[in-house]
């Protein structure tokens, strides 16, 4: 199957090396704005063409799919045009920024037809993939969701260290992980939610602070506290408290709430959360079945966070 990679940044790096462990799969067009980059990129990792025209390359017949690795404004657009051109597209969280734009990818893809996957690479990670089986046979039992997603992020730059001209955001990106993920082991739609956000830096536009609450039908509380402002280790911290015990998570490391390490049996083809999360979308193509991360899947989690930004701004 040959694929289109739309990015060159970090992600798009993370999606390259997840395919190179992927039989049968080959990315042939490396797709961005920064010629200089995409020329370096597509060298070190021998993809044999690069392009800054975004509706030429979508348009070629000989590639099957596209991974959109761009920056959150373009998802949307990008997503629906892919689909249009009767490309499957696999696209980094958010799918969108909005909820109508998300609706729009949904009714795109049924439209179409064609496989619209979101890369909520929780749902994939082992550890959570562990926690989500054992919820699911009854051996775990869910109180309490609690995250910490710290950055120190107050100039727009990326990830590696790069300008950009767009910005990140703490609810329509980085919550989105954990909202998706609290959905997704708990089953179970919010019945109560509430938002509060610090004030828009004059730097980047958005808010630096944020924290967020949701609380399911059953009662289980999801309960997290987000930064751009925090020195020291970046990332997301994942606490289970469980009637059975807690579970800390930070990637593929888990341990209980005692900090002794947790060795889960993991029997996964890979360790890697995007790898699976790609392979997942790779055999959605190939079987016509709809993947876990689905655009539909995930779009009540979009229709959750416009109502925590309300609650935020309110």
């Amino acid at each position: 199957m040959k694929i289109i990679l739309a990015g060159s940044g970090s992600i798009a790096l993370k999606h390259i090396s997840a395919i190179q462990n992927i039989e049968d799969v080959e990315i042939t067009t490396l797709l961005g704005a920064d010629e200089e980059e995409l020329k370096e990129v597509s060298s070190k990792y021998n993809i044999p063409n690069w392009s800054t025209n975004f509706e030429e390359t979508i348009a070629n017949p000989n590639e099957a799919a596209v991974i959109l690795a761009t920056p959150t404004p373009l998802h949307a657009s990008q997503a629906i045009a892919c689909m249009k051109a009767r490309k499957h597209v696999l696209i980094e969280i958010p799918m969108a920024d909005n909820l109508n734009d998300s609706r729009e990818i949904v009714r795109t893809q049924k439209e179409t037809g064609k496989v619209a996957m979101v890369a909520h690479t929780r749902r994939f990670n082992p550890p959570h993939q562990w926690i989500h089986d054992k919820i699911n046979k009854g051996e775990l039992h869910l109180h309490h969701l609690d995250v910490q997603t710290f950055f120190h992020r107050r100039e727009n730059k990326s990830a590696l260290g790069k300008s950009r001209n767009w910005s990140d955001h703490l609810l329509w990106h980085h919550a989105c992980h954990s909202v998706d993920l609290f959905r997704y082991q708990t089953g179970e739609p919010e019945v109560k939610r509430w938002a509060m956000e610090g004030p828009v830096s004059p730097i980047i536009k958005v808010p630096l602070d944020m924290n967020i609450g949701m609380k399911s039908t059953s009662g289980k509380l999801l309960t997290v506290a987000l930064s751009f402002n925090n020195e020291g280790p970046l990332g997301s911290w994942f606490r289970y408290i469980c009637e059975e015990g807690t579970f800390k998570v930070r990637y593929n490391d888990m341990t209980d709430g005692w900090d002794k390490k947790v060795d889960y049996d993991w029997s996964g083809i890979s360790d890697s959360g995007i790898e699976l999360q790609d392979r997942e979308f790779f055999e959605a193509i190939r079987t016509g079945e709809e993947p876990n991360a689905s655009a539909s899947q995930c779009y009540d989690t979009m229709g959750i966070l416009h109502k925590l930004e309300y609650l935020a701004k309110n």
